[in-house]
């Protein structure tokens, strides 16, 4: 497995792993927890597994969480998806920087999303299962959600959204939720 910075993500990395394929499909590992050492992650951090499936056109997102925020790793177990991450922690030297990657299920990419940072994604093929490795409980008082569209943030979303949940439909824009966290 190969770790790799993100360069417009401060603290971000993807993990690629090696799969080894013949004629009964693949293997690969998808969590490794020296790699994750190697580049200052510590792999018990890590307190709750997650999983969603979406389907084409799905979209998630911009999601982050208050207070301590969320560290986190996500991978597109099957299917494919086009994966959002952008920077919101004001002493970033990324702040306000954005990262896309396709994830799949052919490759088992993780990306490695640090506290602070907004995260989204578009389901690109018929089912999509993402994965997700949280570093802390889930605590919904502390969700906040920001409107996938905001022309700041000029997402260039590949598809059109066929479904989305009425939080993410109702989602204050960037500006805003700045201006909140100021407040």
């Amino acid at each position: 497995m190969k770790a790799t910075e993100v360069p417009a993500i401060a603290g971000a990395y993807l993990f690629e792993p090696t799969p080894y394929a013949d004629e009964r499909g693949f293997f690969c590992r998808t969590f490794d927890a020296d790699v994750l050492r190697s580049v200052g992650l510590d792999p018990h951090a890590f307190v709750q597994d997650s999983l969603s499936r979406s389907v084409r056109g799905v979209l998630r997102g911009l999601h982050l969480r208050s207070g301590a925020g969320e560290a986190k790793l996500v991978r597109c177990s099957y299917g494919k998806v086009f994966d959002v991450v952008v920077d919101l922690r004001p002493d970033s030297p990324t702040y306000l920087g954005r990262a896309f990657f396709e994830l799949s299920g052919e490759t088992q990419t993780t990306v490695y999303i640090p506290a602070g940072c907004a995260h989204g994604f578009q389901a690109l093929t018929a089912t999509a299962d993402t994965s997700y490795r949280i570093d802390r409980p889930h605590d919904p008082a502390e969700d906040v959600t920001i409107a996938y569209d905001d022309p700041e943030l000029a997402i260039p979303w590949p598809l059109p959204a066929t479904s989305m949940s009425q939080r993410d439909r109702e989602a204050p824009s960037l500006a805003e939720v700045l201006k909140q966290r100021e407040g």
